[in-house]
């Protein structure tokens, strides 16, 4: 009896081992999505006294954007922070954020985000695929980056443009400008741009600088109105089996984190800015006249796609008046 009950003592005294495994995939390093893993790794296993482990794999360690994104849907991997447009293929409606002239700066998005009557429409995103999104964030401005630079509008012209994701509305805007989009995961985009497969390429700005474009080519331009949205997609029975208590401090963790995306963001772009000028890299922005032919030329296209798809439309709009509240 003495036996077991030291046994037993033991095994009160012993840590607890982490009962749950946590595994994030993201297919940047060195951003704002690392640094937001970061601190939710931190928060979470603290709180849950080791009983949720989080692992991290940046820079697409544990496969492609696809092979993530599928692997969350099956419950394999835990969560994935991509681009929201190449989670268009598992749920439609993550499209939406891809409509351009949505939101004016990385600070209205997140406002916009952070609005209740979207949130909870965020919330539904993926439903009936068993998936959700935990967060959605502005990783930062979308750039272009090309072998011969864009200065104007006319340049898009012949121009083969990697853009993020699949669907018409990542499609349709630049075949509106005259380019060829065509899309590829972002482990795809450098061995494309050296060999000269793609002239080039659309990504947030700190993709640019963590994986050293300005080695491949120097002009990157800003897209007038249009902003990298991404999302730590993951799976809804996983989260349901962490029972009620881990599960609110994953979500509660996971929103604390978020400040991040308006503070050391929104910083870390400027960084970028500054560290693709140091290597010579070129900062373009449009002119005025220009960025307004961008847009007026790139929006024309939503009328017809957002017909296509009623649900696209309602959330569409939904966003549209999110934004306008965020402006007042």
């Amino acid at each position: 009896m003495r036996t077991i009950a030291l046994v037993a003592a033991l095994a009160l005294a012993a840590p607890a081992t982490a009962q749950h495994t946590m595994k994030l995939s993201s297919p940047t390093i060195n951003d704002v999505t690392q640094e937001w893993m970061t601190a939710f790794k931190k928060g979470v296993e603290a709180r849950s006294a080791g009983k949720v482990k989080v692992e991290l794999y940046p820079a697409s360690q544990l496969g492609p954007i696809p092979r993530t994104v599928e692997g969350v849907a099956l419950g394999t991997i835990e969560m994935t922070l991509p681009a929201t447009g190449f989670l268009a293929a598992l749920e439609p409606r993550f499209v939406v954020f891809d409509a351009p002239g949505l939101f004016d700066s990385m600070q209205h998005a997140e406002r916009v985000f952070a609005d209740p009557q979207v949130a909870r429409r965020l919330s539904s995103f993926g439903s009936t695929k068993g998936v959700e999104p935990l967060i959605t964030f502005v990783h930062g401005p979308l750039m272009l980056l090309a072998h011969r630079p864009i200065r104007a509008v006319a340049d898009f012209k012949g121009q083969k443009i990697r853009v993020p994701g699949g669907a018409p509305m990542h499609i349709e805007p630049f075949r509106k400008l005259g380019a060829s989009p065509v899309s590829m995961p972002l482990g795809e985009v450098m061995p494309a741009m050296q060999n000269r497969t793609i002239d080039g390429f659309i990504g947030g700005l700190t993709v640019f600088t963590s994986f050293k474009y300005y080695d491949v080519a120097k002009g990157l331009t800003r897209l007038p109105g249009s902003h990298l949205i991404a999302a730590g997609l993951v799976n809804r029975s996983w989260m349901k089996s962490l029972g009620p208590e881990l599960e609110a401090i994953v979500r509660e963790e996971a929103r604390k984190a978020e400040s991040l995306f308006s503070t050391w963001g929104v910083e870390d772009v400027e960084r970028g800015r500054k560290v693709w000028a140091q290597n010579g890299g070129e900062n373009i922005e449009l002119p005025p006249a220009e960025a307004g032919r961008y847009l007026a030329e790139t929006t024309s296209v939503l009328p017809g796609l957002l017909a296509a798809n009623p649900q696209l439309k309602e959330d569409y709009e939904a966003l549209v008046a999110a934004a306008r509240r965020s402006r007042q």
